[in-house]
């Protein structure tokens, strides 16, 4: 049997590569069993470290206000993203589009230290001229959806540059009026892409801590400020028990999105296929 050389080739190289991006990640889940307190030596399997997980209040308060954050800025920077990339795509020409482009597409090229400074000495200029808003919840909020509407936009945009205008065109010459195209037409064919840009800027939500240092406060720690602080005292099982619950959390998440966008994606390559051939009849 004659070998491609090239197909193992490159199947040896997609398998080293998963294992250099997942090896650790798997190493952390192994460790998070482990009853020895260091994380250097194996003492046996135990769940110790998740039964005093539950009794961490620091830890449980983190994880909670990083995932309420992590939701609101998904759900917020996916409808920025859409709204500037439909601006974007649509209207090729007006004024002041250079500058839109280019202070949307900052964010992803600025290092997230000069944007958490910048963001940091704006909202204090802001409470000492109004008394609002105190450094928490709200503020992290806001400089996750910076970020997170840049990446949402990226996705969104490519997706809409991909659509067949005349679907859009033919909706408007049947009567609809110009919010029914957006929500009969448009939404339904970029919704896979709203959901990878939702899954995407929550993750990265999730895991910030640069624009979270910045901009937390008293009462408003989220989970990777702390694990990132107790990191730096020495590592503990503790922390690859978080981790390891972050891991589940996301992945849960990502099965389910990506299930639901597979199916959204063979429904409505059936409904087209149907269309087509009625139209055909």
């Amino acid at each position: 049997m004659k070998v491609n050389a090239g197909r193992v080739t490159s199947r040896i190289w997609l398998g080293a590569v998963f294992v250099f991006l997942y090896l650790p990640i798997l190493t952390l889940i192994l460790l998070s069993f482990n009853s020895s307190p260091m994380v250097t030596s194996w003492g046996g399997w135990s769940l110790r470290w998740y039964e005093a997980l539950a009794d961490d209040v620091e830890i449980i308060a983190g994880f909670k206000l990083s995932l309420g954050i992590a939701f609101l800025t998904a759900c917020a920077s996916v409808v920025l993203g859409t709204l500037a990339a439909l601006a974007l795509t649509r209207f090729k020409r007006f004024p002041g589009r250079t500058l839109f482009v280019g202070m949307v597409n900052s964010p992803l090229v600025m290092p997230e230290v000069i944007i958490g400074l910048s963001l940091l000495l704006m909202l204090v200029s802001v409470q000492r001229t109004f008394g609002f808003p105190d450094r928490g919840l709200m503020t992290i909020w806001f400089g996750h959806t910076l970020l997170g509407m840049a990446y949402a936009t990226v996705v969104v945009q490519s997706r809409l540059q991909e659509m067949n205008p005349q679907l859009e065109e033919a909706a408007q010459d049947l009567g609809c009026r110009p919010w029914q195209v957006f929500f009969l037409v448009t939404l339904p064919v970029i919704s896979q892409a709203i959901g990878s840009a939702w899954l995407l800027t929550f993750t990265l939500s999730l895991d910030d801590v640069v624009l979270s240092s910045f901009l937390s406060g008293p009462g408003s720690t989220t989970m990777p400020i702390t694990i990132f602080s107790r990191a730096r005292l020495g590592l503990s099982p503790s922390v690859n028990t978080v981790a390891t619950l972050t891991v589940a959390v996301v992945s849960i998440v990502v099965v389910f999105a990506s299930v639901w966008i597979a199916r959204a994606q063979r429904r409505r390559a059936q409904e087209m296929s149907a269309a087509f051939r009625s139209a055909g009849a």
